[in-house]
């Protein structure tokens, strides 16, 4: 299910999913195999840089098959364990402005019985930057990598 509000504070898209999984399960699928689902396919993740703490980096490159690449830098803002990942590529190391600040994402996993309700939000500097991501594919592109998501949970499941 896809939230396409745009009344709320933040000029927010949002995505959200019950997975059959618990949380712990879901969180440890988002952390420690990143690479394996984290680009639209055939786009492929290549880590440089994943340092999950606040203040920590994140540097990687989505590759497309036919050539094309795109370049993700940024840091973690908060990490709560089985709880909220949220992270912007407006700060590089440091608290380096970036001078290209494009989105905040807030990442949560809630626990609805045995299940995650996983919910993956883009917050944006303006409605502009908003509708330019919605534009880029928002929601077909971040609708297929929770569908990887779920696909690689079901795998580690068992």
């Amino acid at each position: 299910m896809t939230d396409q509000s745009n009344t709320e504070p933040g000029f927010p898209l949002r995505l959200t999913r019950l997975i059959n999984a618990p949380v712990d399960l879901v969180y440890k699928a988002w952390t420690q195999h990143l690479a394996e689902w984290f680009a639209p396919r055939p786009l492929t993740t290549h880590l440089q840089e994943v340092d999950m703490r606040p203040g920590g980096r994140f540097r990687f490159t989505m590759k497309d098959p036919n050539g094309p690449e795109y370049p993700c830098d940024g840091v973690f803002l908060d990490v709560v364990p089985n709880r909220r990942i949220v992270s912007t590529d407006a700060f590089l190391p440091g608290w380096v402005p970036s001078g290209k600040p494009f989105m905040v994402a807030v990442t949560t996993f809630e626990a609805e019985g045995d299940k995650t309700r996983y919910t993956a939000t883009a917050m944006h500097w303006s409605e502009a930057d908003r509708k330019a991501h919605e534009e880029m594919g928002f929601h077909p592109g971040w609708n297929q990598v929770a569908d990887q998501l779920e696909e690689l949970v079901a795998r580690l499941k068992g």
